[in-house]
């Protein structure tokens, strides 16, 4: 197998993952709550995920968020800017959790023609690959024209549902999914299609996560506030027909459809910045930040529809987990996943 291009990647902080590598046990400082930097968390997440300026589209507002308008009903969360703030932040936490990288796959970049980003929400990551490799011509694919007007000359945005039927008989030589959990309901369609679309020896990758909290010190219960949330998420992205813990089972997946060369790579995230390593209480204060601007966009939609929930009684329920996540009653992780596979060169 070659090596990746890593030369052009922006340099890791840190080594990618071990593709068998078991993530380590995190040990936590719990002396930082209690210190002035745990009294600044609210200015340092409010830092951290600062307004990004982008394009406006008009889209229907419901639940006092803006959603998007090209088959609505099909995905539940908003693509308002608070949102796609949102969105940059999570594209961060996911290169910082795989090394500072874009991508893991042994990709031939200088053979890599024509690259293809699977629900590319607000470009950012089309448009850093692009800037690294202008010989590339990228694609980005998303249910909402929330993208960037300017953009690198070799990037280019379309507004299409991956779950249709794909219009053409391009082939790609490089397909990026990520993120897309609790967004498709047949992921073995989806995975195959991607494989058909490939060129033979192209690489697909998918990165996504395992949304179940759990904790490796037995902090973390299912009486918390955090987790009754969590099941009722869980519950409402089923009523939909969609999985939004679709990580652990990308491997198999990637398999069944027909990829070889396929390698899994698990990275833990802390919830919060109570871990002892400063790489991971980085990684923790993202997740923390993407989970507590997240609270909204991920329920109020979706409870109000699929659980019958009145806004007012999701509301009540989230200040109570915005609580809890502030004041670091436990030390909950979650696994994020990445998964690679190449097509066969004579397929």
């Amino acid at each position: 197998m070659s090596e990746p291009s890593t030369n052009e990647q922006p340099t890791p902080a840190r080594p990618a993952p071990a593709a068998t590598e078991e993530p380590p046990v995190l040990d936590a400082d719990d002396e930082f709550y209690s210190t002035d930097d745990a009294s600044s968390l609210d200015e340092r997440l409010s830092n951290l995920t600062a307004s990004i300026t982008s394009s406006v589209v008009d889209y229907p507002v419901e639940y006092g968020r803006r959603y998007h308008a090209f088959r609505p009903g099909s995905y539940k969360f908003p693509n308002d800017e608070f949102e796609m703030d949102r969105l940059n932040l999570a594209h961060a936490m996911m290169v910082k959790a795989i090394g500072s990288r874009l991508y893991l796959a042994p990709v031939d970049m200088d053979k890599a023609h024509n690259i293809l980003d699977i629900g590319t929400g607000t470009g950012i990551w089309a448009v850093e690959m692009g800037d690294i490799y202008p010989e590339a011509e990228i694609l980005g694919l998303d249910l909402s024209a929330i993208q960037p007007e300017w953009v690198p000359s070799n990037v280019k945005f379309e507004i299409d549902d991956v779950e249709s039927s794909w219009v053409g008989h391009k082939k790609y030589d490089f397909i990026m999914c990520r993120y897309m959990g609790a967004s498709i309901k047949d992921w073995p369609k989806l995975m195959q299609n991607i494989y058909d679309h490939l060129a033979p020896g192209g690489w697909a990758e998918f990165q996504d996560v395992n949304t179940t909290f759990y904790s490796q010190d037995g902090t973390y219960s299912e009486e918390t506030a955090t987790a009754k949330w969590m099941t009722a998420f869980n519950d409402a992205c089923a009523a939909t027909g969609r999985d939004p813990s679709v990580g652990p089972k990308l491997y198999g997946w990637a398999r069944d459809a027909g990829f070889q060369n396929v390698a899994h790579y698990k990275v833990v995230a802390p919830l919060g910045p109570w871990a002892k390593d400063p790489w991971y209480r980085e990684l923790g204060m993202m997740n923390l930040a993407l989970t507590l601007n997240g609270l909204e966009a991920l329920s109020l939609k979706l409870f109000a529809e699929m659980l019958g929930r009145s806004q007012a009684e999701t509301q009540v329920q989230l200040v109570n987990v915005r609580k809890e996540l502030k004041s670091a009653a436990f030390h909950a992780v979650f696994d994020i996943h990445a998964v690679y596979g190449q097509k066969p060169l004579e397929a």
